[in-house]
């Protein structure tokens, strides 16, 4: 069987964990990137994939390719719809690289092109391909937590004043779409609400209180009320210093479970099972990863090339990836509520009826 041909679309800092995710994957190959600038092109491929790669400054050039199969959008939030349903047009497969976009709208528009072109879409929520994330699902499928009654996520980090100093578009509405809820905790929002089931209702607060010269929140407080009646919570900051593990915890009437990073702290059910020692013992063990709690680069692709195995899998056999295009919308919406939420000082019930403009941050 021929490889799937892989081509990325910017060379920013993440798309060095989709080359490697890539290079992971035995189907698969990387044969061309898009950028305006060749020589970041050249040092991105030089540190992340050791095969040779065509370098492209025009996106339809690289689109007329019949060996390339699939795009990878990794440009700044807000830039990720026009390459996106180009590529739909085109009748390749997409993945994007979180958040699907930044606007409901902009979703929409991504979503329906590869609806309309037949073609797969697919958001990067890399957390939920974890192992110790994998066996969380298993327990709650098999309704080990009894009734929920409440989810908690905090993605408590740290982001010097260089990091949003950077680049022009970090710490923008335009083109990063929000702070550290957009930007940094949208892995924990997706993880959340497809552990505890779709959010009904939202109350939060965000503020600007560690950085200058941005206009997104750089910390985040969130209530939820779920769909299923289980109340939840997000804390989500870049403010913390020197940046903490990011922890998810699932509660019932007949089971606990908490994760940080990538280790259980707690695995509890009022019916003990005999793999329940295994799995305290296999993920309890301090791993060592930092996911990314100080430094952005400080990350695994794992998550992408398991992710990418999946979406592989869903081109070749005709199924649908576990992590679609409607399902990277949700995310985006509870974020997006959550700003909403701030501005209007109410509690705000989803699904939205439409985009909230950009909201004034508390002082």
């Amino acid at each position: 069987m021929a490889k799937v041909g892989f081509g990325i679309v910017g060379c920013g800092m993440i798309a060095k964990f989709h080359a490697r995710a890539i290079d992971d994957l035995r189907g698969a190959q990387l044969r061309g990137v898009v950028t305006s600038n060749p020589d970041k092109a050249t040092a991105m491929l030089e540190e992340s994939y050791p095969h040779a790669v065509d370098i492209h400054t025009d996106l339809d050039e690289m689109l007329a390719r019949d060996d390339i199969d699939v795009i990878n959008i990794c440009t700044p939030s807000g830039a990720h719809l026009d390459p996106a349903v180009k590529a739909a047009k085109a009748g390749k497969h997409v993945v994007v690289e979180k958040p699907l976009e930044i606007t409901l709208k902009r979703c929409d528009k991504i979503i329906n092109a590869c609806r309309d072109a037949g073609v797969l879409l697919c958001t990067i929520f890399p957390s939920r391909f974890s192992d110790v994330n994998q066996e969380l699902r298993k327990a709650i499928d098999k309704g080990r937590f009894g009734n929920l009654t409440l989810g908690e996520t905090t993605v408590k980090w740290w982001r010097p004043q260089s990091y949003y100093d950077s680049g022009g578009w970090r710490g923008t509405w335009q083109l990063d779409g929000g702070g550290a809820l957009m930007n940094q905790a949208i892995h924990n929002v997706d993880l959340l609400y497809s552990m505890m089931g779709d959010v009904a209702q939202v109350g939060a607060f965000t503020s600007l209180l560690a950085h200058e010269r941005i206009e997104v929140e750089d910390t985040a407080v969130a209530s939820l009320r779920f769909q299923n009646g289980a109340l939840g919570s997000i804390l989500a900051t870049t403010s913390v210093y020197p940046g903490l593990l990011k922890t998810i915890g699932i509660h019932g009437d007949k089971g606990s479970a908490v994760v940080e990073q990538d280790d259980l702290l707690t695995w509890t059910f009022a019916k003990e099972q005999k793999r329940d020692a295994t799995i305290r013992e296999n993920f309890g063990k301090k791993s060592g990863a930092t996911g990314g709690a100080s430094d952005p680069g400080a990350i695994s692709h794992t998550g992408h090339a398991r992710q990418l195995a999946d979406f592989v899998k869903a081109i070749t056999k005709g199924t649908t990836p576990l992590v679609d295009g409607e399902e990277g919308r949700k995310a985006v919406e509870i974020i997006l509520a959550i700003y909403q939420s701030q501005a209007t000082g109410k509690i705000v019930k989803l699904p939205l009826a439409r985009d909230p403009k950009p909201p004034m941050l508390a002082s």
